[in-house]
């Protein structure tokens, strides 16, 4: 049988006071993310990623600063793929493709209460702090947009 990986989309946010965007599923106790989510057929990375900061947050005031080229693999752990399997998807992990984008709205604008909520809360904090927060299973996925990303953040012009 032929591996499955689904093609995903996150985002990396950051605000003026060089944060980054994190939030907390409401399916699974302690588990934080960045907003991502699958690409729809004839999406970019880029525009999928958008769309599900959009989606899952609300938040448009996002430019984007930078797409990676290439996807970061991860595998989910035995049961979460039995428990997939039991809803009819076949994938066994996502190749992640990471945006990174620069918010110049305020909070206002978030709302993750949206009508299909995937978070309960969310918060502000350094990039190191996020990747300590994530489920470890997507750790290498998270550190491809860590490294990648911190010297952009570091030296965006603000």
């Amino acid at each position: 049988m032929t591996e499955i990986y689904r093609r995903n989309a996150g985002i990396v946010v950051f605000n003026r006071q060089r944060q980054v965007l994190l939030c907390k599923r409401n399916d699974v106790a302690e588990a934080w993310q960045f907003p991502q989510g699958g690409i729809e057929d004839g999406e970019s990375p880029q525009q999928a990623a958008l769309r599900e900061l959009k989606e899952e947050t609300s938040i448009v005031s996002a430019t984007p600063v930078k797409t990676l080229d290439k996807p970061a693999r991860y595998t989910f752990p035995p049961q979460i793929i039995a428990s997939m399997r039991k809803r009819g998807f076949m994938n066994i992990g996502q190749d992640m493709f990471w945006t990174l984008a620069f918010f110049s709205g305020s909070d206002a604008e978030i709302n993750i209460n949206t009508a299909e909520a995937e978070f309960s809360e969310f918060c502000w904090t350094d990039l190191q702090t996020a990747y300590d927060k994530v489920v470890e299973f997507k750790k290498s996925a998270y550190k491809t947009a860590v490294e990648a990303f911190a010297p952009l953040i570091a030296e965006y012009k603000i």
